[in-house]
């Protein structure tokens, strides 16, 4: 049976019709139409029956459905006011279930999840992320990690290829560390165009990431730490010294070169070719000299 023939995608012709919808390109709507893929995003949520959810973009509502048959509570934040109309609508009678009206990138994510916190609880995320946002969405969310336990997204193949990367690769860079800093990140499964109404033109992946209790290595001063990482990645073709010279006007050449020994880094190499640690070590010594000043 294909998987436009499926029982969740009449479901969803079925809803698009009574209510008169269409995607939004502009939005980047995909509406998700394989039970296969909705079972791999909630076992890799792992919800349980007193958590806490916050989904991000419930479209028409097929996970938030979902998770609400599963959850304690969903907080759903959908930009779209015509489908926050029209989940309002669908979903009336899950009285576990909050729709906020709003901007992820803009939404106040400690007010929102207030009655968790006072709690002391932390809550699961759990997102169809359209891909115009993913990259901005991400790092909110981990800005906001001390909230979350579990951060579940789906996500286009090639931005879920960059969170797991390692050293050496082309897809490897500031974002890769910047998520393995937060998180342990892992590809739960590779999603097909054909998962969706309408098809993208591109793979998906779902990605768990599971937050940290703390970092995989010790930074003196975690800003400081994140813009050396992303001064080595800006002019990634350059060697990582001829990189970081221009930005680190703070310290003298020669104090950099210092840097970079003390560090036992190369200063030959190039930024890809790092991992985390060697980061963190260049990082905290080019720190060091910068305050000695």
């Amino acid at each position: 049976m294909s998987v436009k023939r499926s029982k969740l995608a009449a479901e969803t012709l079925e809803i698009m019709r009574r209510y008169g919808l269409s995607a939004k390109k502009r939005l980047g709507q995909h509406f998700l139409i394989d039970e296969g893929v909705l079972a791999d995003i909630i076992d890799a949520s792992q919800v349980a029956g007193g958590d806490t959810i916050l989904e991000v973009g419930p479209g028409i509502g097929t996970l938030t459905e979902a998770l609400s048959r599963r959850a304690r509570r969903v907080v759903a934040v959908e930009v779209d006011e015509e489908l926050y109309n029209v989940l309002r609508e669908r979903l009336r009678l899950r009285d576990n279930l909050v729709l906020i009206h709003g901007d992820i990138l803009a939404v106040d994510l400690t007010k929102v999840l207030h009655s968790v916190i006072n709690e002391g609880r932390k809550c699961k995320v759990v997102a169809n992320l359209p891909y115009y946002i993913t990259t901005p969405a991400v790092l909110k969310l981990l800005d906001s990690k001390g909230l979350f336990e579990r951060i579940v997204v789906m996500v286009q193949r090639e931005v879920a290829e960059r969170m797991v990367a390692r050293p050496g690769g082309k897809d490897y860079g500031a974002f890769s560390i910047v998520v393995q800093f937060h998180t342990s990140p892992e590809i739960v499964s590779i999603v097909p165009p054909g998962a969706f109404l309408p098809e993208p033109e591109v793979d998906s992946a779902v990605v768990r990431l599971k937050v940290r209790g703390s970092p995989p290595v010790n930074v003196t001063d975690q800003a400081f730490f994140f813009e050396v990482v992303r001064a080595g990645f800006q002019q990634r073709r350059k060697t990582l010294r001829n990189a970081l010279r221009g930005a680190m006007p703070v310290i003298s050449e020669a104090e950099l070169d210092r840097a970079f020994e003390l560090a036992q880094v190369d200063p030959i190499r190039r930024a890809e070719t790092l991992d985390i640690g060697e980061f963190a070590r260049l990082a905290n010594c080019i720190y060091s000299f910068k305050h000695q000043r």
